[in-house]
């Protein structure tokens, strides 16, 4: 979903003699980012409100046992929560973006003293922010009205925690190299969001993952949705739901190499091919 609202310029230069450290930077850049994000009521709705749309509809639609003690809903929301990351880190940077690029905002980032590494950084604090409002919103709608069991044990939630933390950060860095392949700001959402839809149904979002066809399973297999959204069944299933997984369990291990994988990947794609310019400004 694009955004029509103006991106935003780089943090604003300190009094003369005035020098602010990293850390403060990164904040102010991410401060910024977020104030953008939230003028933008489509995204604001789009990147909030729909996984709880989707949660309500399906939660309609579907009400059966997929396997003992496990709904339909139960499965549907923790491919939800892995939608969402998804949605505020690859598909959102994968649209804004190319917007700031093509408005010339990161063009004239470059002509400011500011390091370069203060906007990615502004991004990625944005991302992490809004994508934990997301899911503590969804978690919230998911215990009231539906009735989920929430993890426990420290163990859960820390593995909750790592796999938020590998998917949204793998997301993210793959988001911002993707940006790269739009040549305009209106082509941002034409290249992401089929891109996003595609993932989501042969991830397990929509469907149970064992019931996709075994060549779509080994397609999603390759992208990090996929092992997001296992990684969360880990956390809010129950661990004999693990026998029903491709694998024969949640693979957590390998749930966190593939993840991990995908961070180097895509840290490798941005620094290989984020441009700061569009093509017509060489």
């Amino acid at each position: 979903m694009s955004t029509t609202t103006t991106p935003a310029a780089p943090v604003a230069a300190t009094a003369p003699g005035r020098r602010l450290g990293p850390t403060r930077l990164a904040l102010r850049q991410a401060r910024l980012e977020i104030r953008q994000f939230m003028r933008s009521r489509e995204s604001v709705v789009f990147t909030l409100g729909f996984p709880i749309i989707m949660v309500l509809i399906f939660a309609s639609i579907f009400d059966e046992e997929i396997a003992p003690g496990v709904s339909y809903t139960q499965y549907f929301i923790t491919g939800m929560i892995a939608t969402g990351l998804l949605t505020v880190s690859f598909q959102n940077l994968g649209i804004w973006i190319p917007i700031e690029r093509d408005r010339g905002v990161l063009k004239r980032y470059l002509g400011t003293p500011m390091p370069k590494w203060v906007w990615f950084a502004g991004k990625v604090l944005m991302v992490l922010v809004i994508g934990a409002a997301m899911t503590a919103l969804l978690l919230a709608v998911s215990v009231i009205l539906f009735d989920l069991n929430l993890p426990t044990d420290a163990t859960s939630w820390l593995t909750f925690g790592w796999v938020c933390a590998l998917g949204i950060t793998a997301c993210t860095l793959c988001g911002i190299a993707i940006s790269s392949l739009a040549r305009t700001a209106r082509s941002g959402s034409a290249v992401v969001t089929p891109i996003a839809l595609v993932l989501q149904f042969i991830s397990g979002v929509f469907f149970v993952f064992t019931n996709l066809p075994s060549w779509m399973q080994q397609v999603a297999a390759i992208f990090p949705l996929k092992w997001m959204c296992q990684g969360l069944r880990a956390v809010f299933l129950p661990e004999s739901f693990g026998a029903d997984e491709p694998g024969g369990s949640f693979e957590l291990t390998r749930v966190a190499l593939v993840l991990a994988a995908w961070c180097v990947i895509g840290l490798v794609l941005c620094l290989t091919t984020f441009r700061w310019t569009t093509r017509r400004d060489g």
